[in-house]
């Protein structure tokens, strides 16, 4: 059953994590809600499914698993990622502001192409309203835990027609 349905199930990942991008863009631009680096992080990570999934959309079917798994493996990360930021927000001794992590991550090319996008500017243990009584990073998780699900089962369940 999987089958009929593995390239769209491919291809709604890679829509849905362009559109995690434009939400964080919306909270940046217009709500003034400053990306830290662990934010960026998430925004690479959003960034890698959404371009492995369009990848693997437009390739031959022989290599969805492979696809399909790599874009797991790259929502997991983000997953962790959205873990720490959780954490470092449930402790707020703990700081990830103006450090290594920020200056590196601000040099790298992607940061310096696309600012708005990939630039840390913000502090990760600054406060903001929940959004329908989650915050930013325990949204990551949500979507990042669907999309690995749902490549994973595309992975392991997809049997290509030889």
């Amino acid at each position: 059953m999987i089958n009929r349905y593995a390239k769209p199930l491919i291809l709604l990942v890679a829509i849905a994590g362009i559109a995690m991008l434009a939400v964080g863009l919306y909270l940046q631009l217009v709500l003034d809600m400053l990306p830290c680096p662990l934010c960026i992080l998430q925004r690479y990570a959003f960034a890698a499914t959404a371009a492995i999934g369009l990848i693997t959309f437009f390739l031959p079917t022989a290599a969805l698993r492979a696809g399909a798994a790599l874009g797991a493996l790259a929502s997991l990360t983000g997953a962790g990622i959205a873990i720490r930021h959780w954490w470092v927000k449930a402790h707020p001794t703990v700081s990830c502001g103006i450090d290594p992590l920020e200056t590196s991550l601000n040099k790298v090319f992607f940061a310096e192409w696309f600012p708005a996008l990939f630039q840390a500017d913000g502090l990760c243990t600054t406060e903001y309203d929940p959004i329908l009584g989650l915050s930013i990073p325990q949204w990551a998780l949500v979507w990042f835990a669907i999309f690995a699900v749902t490549l994973a089962l595309v992975a392991l369940r997809y049997r290509h027609a030889e």
